[in-house]
């Protein structure tokens, strides 16, 4: 039997996924669970399972592709029945007499429920969710608890017919497309001959060596024919051999060996689609700036203090297995200040009228990755050790760059920094974080000449940025908080005099 699994709603309210990666191709032998399919919705990249036993028969969508919840995506070829004839005795009107079997027990409960369950389907009708043969005349058809077989008059739109010379294929995988390679001289057409050996028989479609299978996205076909570059004379360097972008434009910034006949055309413009990570940060950001007042204020510190600890604490055995940075210190000093000013850590509740403050810290760090923004959030920040701290920002950047964070993940944020510092950036203004009440920015570590003691001498210098929602914060709590966690950093001692 033929199924096919239709893109779920991964429990986020979204209701589209883009195809980032397929793990199995046609003729793949699945098990249930197993891992076919990675997509990446608004806030994360998912991994799917397949719900069934048996072998792929073709892959319904291609990777790059945009696909909307419910569509299917993939056809998988199962050992399963469209449906199990009814037991002896389940037609309503009695049970067989003699021993009771379990055939017979089964006859009992179906016509018992003769009345509850939908009629035997009539012959065409299919399994929903499924693409199969037609259900057997005067049979009952399995379905999922909670849905009936659909009998309506909607009937499945034809597919489209393909050009002769190709085998047909009704699920076969369209991420692998053919090209045209040089033409060929077609033979003579040749009665056949019954004596002659070889002969193909009639209704035989030959074989066309002329077209060439090219895994690559239609983007990259496209920018391909822009560029006039011909796809079958790459070396595909993308996931399981696909041609990607770079292929193209390297082929095509390539020295020919032969002067082209005519000059290719110059790519002026690019169009990248918004949708994914980039969408769903973009219209966060919109929200944020229009809804919450900025305002923005900066420290310049010196970070010398801090920089000796973060040596020192490299030595120590407990920080033997984990990265220690700067970074990790400015955590530390914004958790030791949200606790000295509990506001800075609070949300605005526009329905209710009213300022939450949390007593807990989800602390958001912004993390740069090749999809776009995220800004995960380690849970309860505020009970955590400083190795323990220290070990969670390390899983929580690994996480993010691999594009493996989960919606939980960057959800329920209470205040954010971002570390604008590790892209040679002094400052910034940074946006709020959709929910919160304030946002620390770190620039980059620097030496400059700072004055100590009445002396003029070259120290390691930062500037921190803090960004806050007028509405919650004003300016003299901002003001405490910045300069309590620019103290903190010129001398580390504070924190564990203020914590």
């Amino acid at each position: 039997m033929r199924r096919e699994f239709k893109l779920p709603d991964v429990g986020e309210g979204l209701t589209e996924a883009e195809i980032v990666r397929w793990h199995v191709k046609a003729g793949d032998a699945v098990k249930v669970n197993q891992i076919v399919v990675e997509i990446e919705t608004a806030k994360s990249i998912v991994e799917l399972p397949i719900p069934w036993d048996g072998v792929v028969a073709g892959l319904m969508a291609e990777e790059g592709d945009t696909i909307d919840v419910g569509v299917p995506i993939i056809a998988v070829d199962t050992a399963e029945e469209g449906g199990a004839p009814a037991p002896a005795g389940a037609t309503g009107t009695g049970v067989p007499s003699g021993a009771a079997t379990p055939a017979q027990a089964s006859g009992d409960l179906a016509a018992l429920a003769d009345d509850m369950v939908p009629k035997p389907p009539a012959e065409g009708a299919v399994e929903p969710g499924a693409h199969g043969s037609p259900a057997p005349k005067e049979e009952r058809q399995a379905v999922l608890v909670g849905y009936g077989v659909k009998t309506g008059a909607t009937k499945r739109r034809p597919r489209k017919q393909q050009s002769p010379g190709i085998a047909a294929n009704p699920v076969a995988n369209p991420s692998r497309v053919e090209v045209d390679g040089p033409p060929s001289t077609a033979p003579s057409p040749v009665a056949p001959s019954p004596a002659a050996p070889g002969t193909p028989e009639p209704g035989a479609t030959p074989a066309t060596p002329s077209r060439i299978a090219v895994l690559a996205k239609p983007p990259v076909r496209k920018l391909a024919k822009d560029l006039g570059v011909d796809l079958a004379s790459l070396t595909g360097t993308g996931p399981q051999g696909s041609i990607t972008r770079d292929d193209v434009h390297a082929a095509a910034q390539a020295p020919a060996e032969e002067p082209a006949p005519a000059a290719a055309p110059v790519l002026r413009e690019e169009r990248i689609p918004v949708k994914g990570v980039r969408k769903a940060t973009a219209q966060a950001m919109v929200t944020s700036a229009f809804t919450a007042p900025h305002v923005t204020e900066f420290l310049q510190v010196d970070m010398t203090g801090t920089m000796e600890a973060v040596r020192r604490l490299r030595t120590m055995a407990d920080f033997a297995q984990v990265k220690v940075s700067p970074l990790l210190l400015v955590t530390k000093a914004v958790l030791t200040a949200v606790k000295r000013h509990p506001l800075i850590n609070s949300a605005w509740d526009e329905q209710a009228g009213e300022i939450v403050i949390k007593h807990y810290v989800n602390l958001g760090i912004a993390a740069a990755t090749p999809r776009g923004l995220m800004v995960p959030n380690i849970k309860d920040a505020q009970d955590l050790s400083l190795p323990a701290l220290a070990t969670a920002l390390a899983q929580l950047t690994e996480t993010a760059r691999a594009g493996r964070t989960q919606p939980a993940e960057m959800s329920g944020g209470t205040i954010t920094i971002s570390n604008v510092g590790v892209f040679g950036v002094d400052t910034g203004t940074p946006i709020l974080n959709p929910g919160e009440a304030a946002i620390l920015a770190v620039g980059q570590i620097r030496d400059m000449p700072w004055v100590v003691d009445g002396e003029l001498a070259v120290r390691k210098v930062t500037t921190l940025s803090l960004s806050f929602d007028h509405r919650i914060i004003d300016g003299e709590l901002g003001s405490l908080f910045l300069a309590d966690v620019g103290a903190m950093l010129e001398d580390p001692l504070r924190m564990l005099a203020w914590s």
